[in-house]
């Protein structure tokens, strides 16, 4: 039995990015507020480290949605994985070539196709697609920001992201 009400337990988890850096950045404060040039250095250092924890708190806490959406996703060891009603799949972080968000029968979802030409469609808001954010933000040359924008957005977005080709010689 829990003493604290399940509202609050999804409050403090969906927030606990920004509760952590938060009380990080209250830590660097007190410590640079103790005096002496050791105790303020550190204080600043902690301080700024709880400024940056708490920026990538609040990007995820805006890439991530209510889990209301249909299936699971599964981010484990560069693969996406998503156990969907019926169907499913999985693609390599490594082999995905594009990305994007379209609507599907009413329903928006991210695209990813593999370099094969295997297809993903995952909607934003399933359980567990918060953990896109790191996955997709390791891409590279994506920027967090592109995300956050076409998640924004009510206009689909089909190409977000694809990967550069590398230059054949032959």
């Amino acid at each position: 039995m829990s003493f604290i009400r399940p509202e609050v337990l999804e409050f403090i988890a969906r927030w606990r990015g920004i509760i952590g850096a938060s009380a990080l950045t209250l830590c660097g404060v007190w410590l640079g507020l103790r005096g002496g040039w050791l105790m303020v250095s550190l204080g600043l250092i902690i301080g700024l480290a709880g400024l940056g924890l708490g920026w990538l708190g609040l990007q995820r806490l805006r890439f991530s949605r209510s889990a209301t959406g249909p299936g699971m996703v599964e981010v484990i060891e560069g693969q996406v994985g998503w156990y969907g009603p019926g169907v499913g799949g999985y693609v390599s972080l490594s082999e995905l070539t594009e990305l994007g968000l379209v609507t599907v029968a009413g329903l928006r979802v991210w695209r990813l196709v593999q370099s094969d030409g295997q297809l993903l469609l995952i909607p934003i808001d399933a359980k567990g697609s918060d953990q896109l954010f790191d996955a997709l933000t390791a891409l590279p040359g994506i920027e967090a920001r592109r995300l956050l924008g076409a998640l924004s957005l009510p206009a689909d977005s089909p190409f977000l992201w694809r990967r550069a080709r590398p230059l054949s010689l032959t």
